[in-house]
């Protein structure tokens, strides 16, 4: 379990992203026990190995949050978790339903993989030119 200053849940997310960025405002706003952290992956100094090893990369692809146990948590279940601990997890917690959980997975990956696009930004391969490792 996290100690009492430590947060919950980090959750990464894209700073240049408009709807990352009003989601994140909504989730501050709600978290009035402070149990949740937000790092920008997009900021010039965000460390992956501060991050459990989340490379800017990755991170970009898919949300991803670290819970304080150090478990990472990717996709839908980010959402799930950051809203049941401002108190709304009543909204999430259809997803863990068989078929509801699937469908809405399914969107994600849709949405994930056209995010970037949709608001505007440059793609993957061209914001990770400089900043991401060869591989």
């Amino acid at each position: 379990m996290a100690s009492p200053s430590a947060p919950e849940l980090t959750l990464l997310f894209d700073g240049g992203c408009p709807l990352c960025v009003r989601e994140v405002r909504f989730l501050q706003r709600r978290d009035s026990l402070g149990r949740l952290e937000f790092v920008d992956i997009d900021a010039a100094d965000y460390d992956p190995e501060a991050h459990a090893g989340i490379s800017y990369r990755e991170a970009m692809g898919r949300i991803h949050a670290i819970a304080g146990s150090g478990e990472v948590l990717r996709d839908v279940a980010v959402f799930r978790e950051a809203y049941r601990l401002i108190g709304l997890g009543w909204l999430y917690a259809p997803t863990r339903w068989p078929l509801i959980g699937g469908v809405v997975n399914w969107i994600y990956g849709i949405w994930a993989s056209r995010r970037l696009q949709i608001t505007g930004r440059a793609d993957l391969e061209t914001l990770c030119r400089g900043r991401c490792e060869l591989n």
